[in-house]
């Protein structure tokens, strides 16, 4: 019991550890832009894990329960992907590409009058509550399925990695699904943290200064294509994803 309890907070602790991967802030950082309240990024954050959960375990469970083995050509394949996708976030972002597909995507919150009298005088004004509504009225389709999806390419460049080193760890097979699991649990609470904590800065100079937004969306669009860029580089040339002479090395 000692053990599995061990093993479980190991996990966790990889999963938090994981979330902080250059590659998975960097993709998050580039989908902050129209977050409004100090909630919308943790839930952004929440989402990315859940993404990144679904691909971890359907590829865990291959590998775990049926003893499949990714090849290094595949392997190293799943991770470009990773790159292409950092890159092209980074090119929505610098053209502004994001901001378009969410105001379009995004519904408008619901407005409603109120009247208020002054003495003789009496007014009506609009008021909107987008912080009672619905997650999908609140941010649209688009807005929650996005982080999702990021999510769901990332797990298909860690996926192999975790599911290999549980197999090297544990021999039983429950053990090991409980184990991927509690990691991908960490990996979701990580990101929820991390993600807010990110977003802050975001937040606080949409409502202070336009010019230092934009300068932050500027600077998370080149970062993302000049990380993915590298990434493309080191997989396709030092891993041999172009040259045929794998060196990959999923743990």
């Amino acid at each position: 019991m000692t053990q599995i309890l061990a093993l479980a907070g190991f996990g966790f602790l990889l999963g938090m550890r994981h979330a902080t991967d250059a590659d998975h802030v960097i993709a998050v950082t580039t989908i902050l832009n129209r977050s409004r309240r100090f909630w919308d990024t943790t839930i952004i954050g929440a989402l990315w894990g859940l993404g990144h959960t679904i691909t971890v375990v359907v590829v865990g469970v291959l590998i775990i329960g049926f003893n499949v083995v990714i090849p290094p050509a595949v392997g190293l394949a799943m991770e470009f992907v990773v790159a292409l996708m950092l890159i092209g976030l980074g090119i929505l972002n610098l053209t502004g590409g994001l901001r378009s597909l969410t105001d379009r995507f995004t519904p408008p919150a619901p407005l409603h009058a109120h009247d208020h009298a002054h003495g003789d005088d009496s007014h009506g004004h609009l008021h909107g509550h987008g912080a009672d509504r619905g997650l999908v009225a609140t941010f649209g389709r688009y807005q929650l399925i996005r982080p999702v999806v990021v999510g769901l390419v990332h797990g298909l460049a860690g996926s192999a990695a975790v599911a290999l080193l549980v197999l090297a760890t544990i021999q039983d097979t429950g053990t090991a699904l409980a184990y991927l699991v509690i990691f991908c649990i960490g990996v979701a609470a990580g990101m929820a943290v991390l993600t807010t904590a990110i977003g802050l800065p975001f937040m606080l100079s949409r409502t202070r200064s336009v010019r230092i937004n934009r300068w932050l969306t500027i600077g998370s669009g080149l970062l993302s294509i000049g990380f993915g860029l590298l990434l493309a580089y080191e997989i396709g040339f030092v891993g041999g994803l172009f040259t045929g002479d794998f060196n990959w090395d999923p743990a």
